[in-house]
């Protein structure tokens, strides 16, 4: 059997390693090296989201704690089911800074050529959840939304109601930043510049989808009323905070360059 999720992140890794290596070629930047950083990705981006997925959702895993790393589960199921995308997102980041930084390469310029495939593997990975019909929105009456089959988690929680496809609204996103980053790239003002811009569109993004995400327990930190903050909004809160710090930060130089 080929499985429509494990398709979707094979292709995500696969196209975003393909295109980092065709972009660091034109900054003429060493390919090997960024298969290398790749694998570090792929690698650190998994276990990121698992732990996260994990930490999260300890009642899911007793009495078979082997399940939580384990790619044949207790119940014979093959794979991994539950990952915390932007978990693994904050883990492979700060690995990548750590790996670029033990070999002595710049890592803003290696961010700048990375972060493009970052979000086109993001768009792509979430097209694996919409065909497993898992990260679900809530029951909607807007034009946008709709059924799932009764055989998935998204369709046998909402039973023949209509519901934001917000998997289809983070391939779309995703898809967006993607672009708006190549289009950005020939003429970005500083080094750094693509790596911040990744940070605050995908954490304003990614929070606004979250609000539309259903969650039945695990990944709520809070409720106000019927609106529930979640992990994830937490973390894009940051992600914008830390991509804003950065721009500036970065900016400032080339500003003063551009003055003289």
């Amino acid at each position: 059997k080929i499985h429509s999720y494990g398709l979707a992140v094979f292709t995500a890794f696969a196209f975003g390693a393909w295109l980092a290596v065709r972009r660091a070629r034109a900054d003429m930047v060493d390919s090997g090296l960024v298969m290398d950083l790749v694998m570090w990705i792929l690698v650190s981006s998994l276990i990121g989201a698992r732990f996260t997925y994990v930490v999260f959702h300890l009642n899911e895993f007793k009495g078979r704690w082997l399940d939580t790393i384990s790619p044949i589960q207790s119940d014979g199921t093959v794979g991994i089911a539950g990952l915390v995308v932007i978990g693994g997102i904050v883990f492979a980041v700060f690995t990548s800074i750590w790996y670029l930084r033990r070999k002595n390469v710049p890592y803003l310029k290696m961010m700048d050529i990375m972060v493009p495939s970052l979000a086109f593997g993001i768009g792509l990975g979430r097209l694996g959840c919409f065909f497993n019909g898992c990260c679900f929105g809530h029951p909607t009456d807007s034009v946008f939304g709709m059924i799932f089959p009764s055989t998935c988690l998204a369709g046998s929680t909402f039973p023949g109601q209509e519901i934001h496809p917000t998997q289809i609204y983070a391939l779309g996103y995703s898809f967006i930043i993607g672009i708006l980053l190549l289009l950005r790239s020939g003429s970005r003002r500083f080094t750094g510049e693509l790596f911040s811009l990744f940070f605050m569109g995908y954490g304003i993004a990614r929070f606004a989808n979250e609000s539309l995400r259903y969650y039945r327990e695990g990944m709520i930190l809070t409720r106000f009323g019927s609106f529930s903050f979640t992990l994830s909004m937490l973390l894009s809160i940051f992600m914008v905070l830390f991509g804003v710090m950065l721009y500036i930060k970065l900016n400032k130089p080339a500003r003063r360059r551009g003055k003289r």
